[in-house]
């Protein structure tokens, strides 16, 4: 597929992908949305802060929304190779199964290895290396073994597919204030603010939340071009070594801003969603770390959704986090 710009990116484009993913094979779900006032989870602010609940949707993340309409969008029997590390290649994974497409998933070595395993178990091959040779071997599969690449953030097809997240969003609250989206290569954060503003919610502030140590669309920001960098966080998920150009794109037209929380913030995010009974990995719990340290400016009053993006972790890491 050729490159495309954020002016491709319509309404009509993101309501069609939104009937592909919801007739997907793949049984991707309606996640709920629930306000904070109905949990345990303590708030400083005054303001009807919603959690839409992405960790409850099938393979545990919103990432099955893209790859549903990715694949739906691609020929039968393929031989697919991306680069995750985890929540793409599961969905990526599962897929590839369901369709009876051969698949590679290329992981940084800093990803959990339960995730390695889970994605081996769908039948998908898995090749860890060092961050900066994730691209060489992609290179080499599609050279040498004729693999077609599918980008795990920066696609066109994937990008609309996670659009349908935003759409379901103003389903349950119309016009909102603030919605505050974790954002790693920026195809969710993309999608979900393109579907918001190209519905008409002029006035919605959109804010991605990035690791302090893995801040390439904070920076793509201040660079005005997407850039990379040497990325470290425990939200490994939100730690790819550059900024998609399509999701910056999108992101300069309809982001507020990038807000960036330190990895122990995250940590504190982990376990505070843990003990009010929701299960969060950190790179799902990147919006809500924002929002609990007073990071996103005049929240009091107004009406807010915070996207929970992810639930797959382990107990093996649970373990690890502060209680």
């Amino acid at each position: 597929m050729g490159e495309v710009s954020a002016d491709a990116v319509s309404l009509e484009l993101l309501e069609e992908a939104r009937k592909t993913v919801r007739r997907s094979p793949l049984g991707v779900i309606k996640t709920p949305m629930i306000p904070c006032c109905q949990t345990t989870l303590p708030l400083s602010i005054t303001c009807n802060i919603q959690l839409k609940l992405e960790n409850l949707q099938r393979t545990g993340s919103f990432k099955i929304r893209g790859v549903a309409n990715q694949f739906a969008r691609r020929p039968m029997g393929g031989h697919f190779v991306t680069i995750s590390a985890g929540n793409y290649g599961k969905a990526f994974a599962y897929a590839s199964k369901h369709y009876g497409t051969k698949g590679k998933v290329v992981m940084p070595e800093t990803a959990p290895e339960s995730r390695s395993r889970l994605i081996q178990s769908f039948g998908v091959d898995v090749e860890r290396v060092p961050t900066s040779c994730l691209m060489n071997v992609v290179n080499r599969c599609v050279q040498e073994e004729n693999m077609t690449f599918l980008h795990s953030y920066d696609d066109l097809d994937l990008i609309a597919g996670h659009a349908s997240l935003g759409l379901e969003v103003l389903e349950a609250m119309p016009e909102p204030d603030v919605v505050v989206v974790c954002c790693g290569g920026g195809g969710l954060l993309g999608g979900v603010s393109a579907a918001i503003k190209l519905s008409g919610c002029d006035k919605t502030r959109i804010y991605g939340v990035e690791p302090e140590g893995a801040c390439t669309m904070y920076k793509s920001f201040i660079e005005k071009k997407p850039v990379g960098m040497d990325t470290k966080s425990i939200a490994s998920g939100l730690a790819p070594p550059f900024a998609g150009r399509l999701p910056y794109e999108l992101c300069q037209h309809y982001v507020e801003g990038i807000i960036l929380v330190s990895d122990e913030e995250i940590k504190a995010a982990v376990s505070t969603l843990y003990r009010s009974g929701l299960v969060v990995e950190p790179s799902g719990s990147a919006a809500f770390a924002a929002i609990i340290n007073n990071k996103i400016p005049e929240l009091e009053e107004k009406n807010i959704v915070c996207i929970i993006s992810g639930g797959n972790i382990g107990k093996d890491e649970l373990a690890n986090f502060p209680d």
